[in-house]
């Protein structure tokens, strides 16, 4: 079986309880490798009233902290952050054969003095490579070309070169028949009345195509019909522009089910699609546990698309 390197996210949120709970049934396709300390595991189970199995196969940090349920703190960052670095070196090492993460806080990351907004932004300096963050499930994926930014830098970003990479990755990996492409404006910037960046998007999915030699990717869609039922008969796979026009009509859909996945060349790493539910944790409500489930088989599978 696949051996998957397990970070564990916040421990003051909803991550560790899951990952408790669901260790019997990822033990059915995986092998796990925890990447926690004994004592804070115990610390854990203790708080959540939670047994834990004798067989979880551990990795120190070698780091401590007090857990604080549902509190956002800077101790809690720095051994979120501390446990995906380790995950991330036991398949540098070749100790494991993938990644797969529980939520993070990024304000937690912030007051650690962490500079990352997020896992995929560490695993581009880790592995020296470029990395796509793909959210969704088999139904439905959503690729972001541009994700932790501010929303006045978006316009900024959209250039040939830095399109035709981002396609060139993410046809590399996916290998889909049509992909769907957004454009940035209101109506697809209705042919340069609202704006001209569909005009470099077009661009690019042309340099890209002739690349490939074929119409893989497809566009520029108009944003606000891309994801009605007629359109998602023709692409299971969407580009957008920015985080939340891609996000927003996913999580409607297909909240409990989606994954976040991070396409590199190096390194496969697959997360929940959620966050660290801080109202919840430490209060037995039982979190849903099929988005990690989904991750972790999806890790198994060397996100075979």
């Amino acid at each position: 079986m696949k051996k998957i390197a397990i970070s564990v996210g916040d421990l003051n949120g909803i991550g560790i309880e899951i990952a408790i709970r669901s260790h019997t049934e990822i033990t059915k396709f995986c092998e796990p490798i925890y990447c926690i300390d004994e004592e804070m595991l115990l610390q854990a189970s203790k708080l959540l009233n939670l047994a834990i199995s004798s067989e979880m196969i551990l990795q120190n940090t070698h780091e401590s902290f007090v857990i604080k349920p549902r509190v956002i703190d800077a101790k809690s960052g720095a051994y979120s952050f501390a446990s995906f670095k380790k995950a991330l070196q036991l398949v540098q090492e070749k100790k494991a054969d993938a990644v797969c993460t529980l939520p993070i806080h990024k304000e937690a990351w912030s007051l650690a003095g962490i500079d990352y907004k997020g896992h995929t932004e560490y695993l581009r300096e880790f592995t020296g490579e470029g990395a796509i963050m793909v959210l969704g499930c088999e139904d439905l994926y959503v690729a972001l070309f541009t994700e932790h930014i501010a929303l006045k830098d978006v316009a900024k970003k959209i250039n040939v070169k830095n399109l035709v990479e981002f396609f060139t990755l993410l046809n590399e990996k996916m290998r889909r028949e049509r992909i769907g492409v957004l454009g940035l404006n209101p109506h697809a910037g209705d042919n340069g009345v609202i704006g001209l960046e569909e005009v470099i998007i077009e661009r690019a999915i042309d340099i890209v195509n002739s690349k490939i030699g074929k119409n893989v990717f497809h566009g520029v869609l108009v944003p606000d019909t891309a994801f009605t039922p007629n359109s998602l008969k023709h692409y299971n796979t969407i580009v957008a522009m920015y985080h939340d026009q891609g996000l927003a009509p996913l999580k409607a859909l297909y909240f409990e089910e989606s994954i976040n996945i991070s396409i590199s060349r190096k390194i496969i790493r697959t997360s929940v699609d959620h966050g660290t539910a801080m109202d919840i944790a430490y209060k037995n409500a039982r979190p849903s546990t099929k988005s990690y489930l989904n991750a972790v088989k999806a890790a198994t599978k060397q996100i075979n698309f």
